[in-house]
């Protein structure tokens, strides 16, 4: 299989891959730059593919390259990049975070329940990655791994960048009643429940604030 690695240059990080007559799958746009003998070919999807990159946010086109050398996917970031090793399973992320993969691993579109959907912020659909294989995804800060069994975890926020498939996600009331929820500040909680891995975000790096914020800033400006 193809190798993947972080690394980093002034601080920002970047994603390289390195190809032996190989193949992998990228997120449209991810390209940083490339060295070797690598081709790239980006196939019309399906009318079911269009509606996948509708509903979930992603690109609708993911170019695929083959071929032997470096590839370096970005932008460079003041966040972080993760590779995710995947063992005949599926995760579910979050919009935007999917980066990279090995070409056996299939890239679709997960539902989420309607009424998790309307209040979680993560929206009624999410992008789902399954197989065996590498995944490469981007987290705006330090990314936590916390690890369920049989147990809950309820999060304040979309901070949770991806999770296992088997496990449980549904929007609840912070407290009993829906008076004390709205009174406590909490509102509604995203909760987790069941065995399995969620990733989490929960402190943006500093930097990479500022970058959105100013990049924020010179579109209004427009």
């Amino acid at each position: 299989m193809a190798q993947f690695e972080i690394v980093k240059k002034q601080e920002l990080k970047m994603v390289k891959v390195t190809l032996n007559r190989e193949q992998i799958r990228a997120e449209s746009g991810a390209l940083h730059y490339m060295q070797g003998r690598i081709e790239m070919e980006s196939q019309m999807p399906s009318a079911a593919g269009f509606f996948k990159s509708f509903v979930t946010g992603e690109n609708v086109f993911k170019p695929v390259y083959s071929g032997s050398g470096e590839i370096f996917f970005g932008p460079p970031s003041f966040g972080e990049y993760l590779i995710l090793t995947l063992n005949n399973e599926e995760w579910i992320l979050d919009k935007s975070a999917y980066v990279c993969s090995d070409i056996n691993v299939e890239v679709g579109a997960y539902t989420n329940k309607a009424i998790s959907g309307l209040f979680s912020g993560e929206g009624f659909f999410q992008t789902s990655v399954k197989g065996t294989g590498q995944v490469v995804i981007h987290s705006p800060g330090e990314v936590e791994r916390i690890k369920l069994v049989n147990d809950r975890l309820a999060v304040d926020g979309s901070f949770a960048i991806a999770r296992t498939a088997g496990l449980n996600f549904s929007v609840q009331k912070a407290a009993k009643s829906l008076v004390g929820s709205m009174t406590s500040g909490e509102g509604f909680l995203n909760v987790f429940e069941g065995t399995g891995t969620v990733l989490i975000a929960p402190v943006s790096n500093i930097y990479y604030n500022l970058t959105a914020l100013i990049m924020s800033m010179r579109m209004s400006s427009k």
